[in-house]
């Protein structure tokens, strides 16, 4: 149960929620269809978004494969990689037609590799280009196309660089912005060195905000509390979490009461409950299409983050050893570790 100091909050009013007020961003190797059945236990209204698939993967690969999802995942975006307006177009037919509610347009991964397969973090160099593939899915889709961009790219650092980028690709009709705060250094850096080190500059995603009211406006970087994204949203429409989320899942708790005024069921949600729900779904997922405990378990193990016995737990989940036990068997052997202690207490380090 939550702590008597981490329930304590002072709810944002919100009077029609914006489907974009809280998400958790499509990160690569994370976020699969596991990890966000798992995001959904704790939160049942943030907007959760698949890894990135490339537009190339869902039309010579295997797309039902690339596409399946849980039901319980709803609302959940897929997030696109790609350029070719008659591609991007195809690939988003295909997402509304498995029941995605979004289709995202990626113009923010800043790898090499992204770079080489035009997509990503340097298509904000080809405005027109995006607005041309925004324009092809906008046309044949019922459902919202939104873009992740960053605030620029390499040294440009002008707000008038993302300006001018966002309002070409509002004019073909995308009305939602993602905006990650930090400029993408395509030559240089590494995708990891590019999640820390350019400065992050949230007053460009305010002022776009300002100069373009009418579109919404969501803000993702370095946000890790829930006091930062209630200073966020006194200025934008939404704030994307990444890696705060997946590291301390149990963050999201709070959200659906603190940020859409849903009755407040975090109190009476367990990390116990949440563990149990996992493994029966383990066993679901096993069964539906042999899908191994382990690649479920990888997911979760930022559940008891900051508690007593924590480190032993997560050892268990992820020895290799046990790989052989059915997931029920390593349940037990987990929970032996777990402590008998009120939650928020220090952490095993």
């Amino acid at each position: 149960m939550l702590s008597a100091a981490s329930s304590r909050f002072e709810a944002v009013p919100v009077a029609a929620p914006s489907p974009w007020r809280l998400s958790v961003a499509p990160m690569m190797g994370w976020t699969d269809r596991h990890c966000r059945f798992f995001h959904r236990l704790l939160t049942r209204h943030t907007l959760l978004y698949t890894e990135m698939v490339t537009t190339g993967a869902l039309i010579h690969g295997n797309a039902a494969q690339h596409l399946h999802f849980n039901e319980e995942e709803h609302p959940v975006a897929l997030q696109l990689g790609g350029s070719e307006p008659a591609d991007l177009a195809a690939c988003a037919r295909l997402g509304e037609q498995r029941g995605y509610d979004e289709i995202n347009l990626n113009c923010g991964c800043p790898s090499e590799r992204v770079l080489r397969g035009a997509f990503g973090a340097c298509l904000m160099g080809e405005p027109k280009l995006v607005a041309d593939g925004v324009k092809a899915m906008v046309d044949v889709v019922d459902i919202p196309v939104t873009v992740k961009h960053r605030i620029g790219i390499d040294r440009v650092e002008s707000y008038d660089f993302v300006r001018d980028f966002v309002g070409t690709v509002a004019d073909a009709g995308c009305k939602v912005f993602i905006v990650h705060a930090r400029n993408a250094w395509l030559k240089g850096l590494s995708p990891k060195e590019n999640r820390e080190i350019p400065p992050l500059r949230y007053e460009l995603a305010y002022q776009l905000k300002r100069d373009f009211p009418a579109l919404t406006i969501a803000v993702n970087g370095g946000i890790t509390t829930n006091k930062q994204i209630e200073e966020h949203l006194t200025q934008i429409d939404g704030v994307m979490i990444g890696r705060e989320a997946y590291h301390n899942p149990w963050l999201m708790t709070e959200w659906d009461a603190r940020f859409y005024g849903a009755p407040d069921s975090a109190t009476a949600l367990t990390r116990e409950a949440v563990e149990q729900r996992m493994v029966d779904y383990m066993e679901r997922a096993a069964l539906e299409d042999g899908a191994p405990w382990y690649s479920i378990a990888s997911h979760m193990l930022g559940l008891r983050h900051g508690l007593h016995g924590a480190r032993k737990w997560r050892q268990v989940w992820s020895d290799h050893r046990l790989k052989p036990l059915p997931a029920r068997e390593v349940w037990a052997m987990a929970q032996a570790h777990v402590g008998k202690v009120e939650e928020g207490a220090l952490a095993e380090v």
